[in-house]
C-alpha cells in the first residue's frame, strides 16, 4: 500500500518530540534551536488517573475491512508514535512492549524499536511476542503485514487523525480496540475540552493571519510549501489564522517552494518543523530560500516553530501544540 505524501514526510521526521516555544508574532525570532533548547520542554504523557481494566473479548473492524477478533492486550505494540501516543494516554503504557522510532515521548524512549515511519520488519515485531498490534492504513510493506497476520496475531489498523475533527475519531477507535471504552471517552472529552480551553485565548483578528505551513530538509534539498491537504490547515485554522497555501490555491499535499509560490501565498507567519529550521541554518537559512525574503513574514522574520514529531501528530496533546502555536503569532496581542 503506498504511502501518502504526508505520511511520507512524517516518516523522515525522525527527531525527539518536544514543543519549543518560541518568539512571539511581531518580534524577532531567537536563533537558538539547539537540541539542548529543545530538551528545555519535557517530552512526557500525561495518562488517565487511573489505569483501565480491558473489557475482553471485542471484534473490531480494521481500516482494511478486515473484522478483528481481540483476546489479550497484555503485549501490545502500537506501529506509529500517534497510536503510541494514545495507548500511552489511556493508562496502558505498562503493556506495549515495542514502538516505532516517531514513538518518542519519555516513557516510550526505552522500548526496542520495531518500525521506522511506517517501514515495519515483520521478524522484529514477531521476535517480542505480541499479543495485539495496533497500526496505520500507511503500514507496509505489504509483505510484512501479510506475514504478521499469517503468525496469528490481531493487527488492526487505523484510518488515523488528519484532523483536529478527527481526534475524538480516532481514540475512540484505539480504545475499542483495546477494550477500554470508558477510558476512551474519559480521554476524548479531556481532549476536547483542552483544545476548547486553549480557543478561547485565541484574538479576534480582521483579516486574520496567513500562516504558511513550510517542510524543510537543507540536507536532502528538500523545500516545500504546504497545500490543502498538508495536514497544517486545521491546526493553522484553529488557531484563527487562514492557512496561506490553502489559500492560494495549492490543492496538494505540498508544492515546491519558489518565489512564485512563495508571493502568491503572501504569508504574515511561517510555520515550520524544528528540525526543518535546523536543517536550512535557523532563520537566516530560512530566509534565502526562493521568495521567502520578499514575504510579509520573511521581512519581519515571523517564523514560528513546533517539533517534527508532534506538530501534525493531532490527538491528546494536540491543545499543547495548538497552544504554542496560538502563543507563538499572537504573543501579547491576546
Amino acid at each position: 500500500m503506498n504511502m501518502s505524501l504526508r505520511s511520507r514526510l512524517l516518516a523522515a521526521a525522525l527527531t525527539t518530540v518536544a514543543l519549543l516555544p518560541v518568539a512571539a508574532c511581531g518580534s524577532t525570532a531567537t536563533e537558538d534551536t539547539s537540541a539542548a533548547a529543545a530538551e528545555s520542554v519535557p517530552d512526557v504523557i500525561e495518562p488517565l488517573p487511573d489505569t483501565p481494566t480491558p473489557q475482553l473479548p471485542v471484534t473490531v473492524e480494521s481500516a482494511d475491512g478486515q473484522m478483528i477478533d481481540i483476546t489479550d492486550v497484555d503485549r501490545i505494540i502500537p506501529l506509529s508514535g500517534s497510536i503510541a501516543e494514545v495507548v500511552f494516554t489511556l493508562g496502558l503504557g505498562d503493556n506495549v512492549v515495542g514502538r516505532d522510532i516517531t514513538a518518542t515521548f519519555e516513557q516510550a524512549a526505552d522500548l526496542p524499536v520495531v518500525t521506522r515511519g511506517h517501514d515495519v520488519s515483520a521478524e522484529s515485531v514477531l521476535s517480542l511476542h505480541p499479543t495485539v498490534i495496533l497500526a496505520s492504513a500507511t503500514t507496509g510493506p505489504a509483505e510484512a503485514v501479510e506475514q504478521i497476520r499469517a503468525a496469528g496475531i490481531p493487527m488492526v489498523m487505523f484510518s488515523g487523525a488528519g484532523d483536529l475533527t478527527d481526534v475524538d475519531r480516532s481514540i475512540a477507535e484505539i480504545a475499542a480496540a483495546l477494550g477500554v471504552d470508558e477510558a476512551g471517552d474519559e480521554l476524548r472529552e479531556r481532549t476536547a475540552d483542552r483544545i476548547a480551553e486553549v480557543q478561547k485565548s485565541v484574538p479576534d483578528v480582521d483579516p486574520p493571519l496567513k500562516v504558511a505551513f513550510l517542510y524543510l530538509r537543507g540536507s536532502a534539498s528538500i523545500y516545500l510549501i504546504g497545500g490543502e491537504r498538508s495536514g497544517a490547515s486545521g491546526l493553522i485554522e484553529a488557531a484563527g489564522a487562514v492557512d496561506a497555501g490553502k489559500e492560494a490555491g495549492f490543492d496538494a499535499d505540498f508544492t515546491p517552494i519558489t518565489s512564485e509560490a512563495m508571493v502568491a501565498s503572501a504569508p504574515d507567519v511561517i510555520l515550520v518543523m524544528t528540525k526543518g529550521l535546523e536543517s536550512v541554518g535557523g532563520i537566516d537559512g530560512l530566509l534565502e530560500l526562493p521568495g521567502i525574503a520578499q514575504t510579509p513574514a520573511g521581512m519581519d522574520r515571523r517564523v514560528a516553530w513546533i517539533d517534527d514529531g508532534i506538530i501534525l501528530n493531532y490527538g491528546p496533546r494536540t491543545d499543547q501544540v495548538l497552544a504554542s502555536l496560538v502563543e507563538q503569532i499572537y504573543g501579547d496581542d491576546r
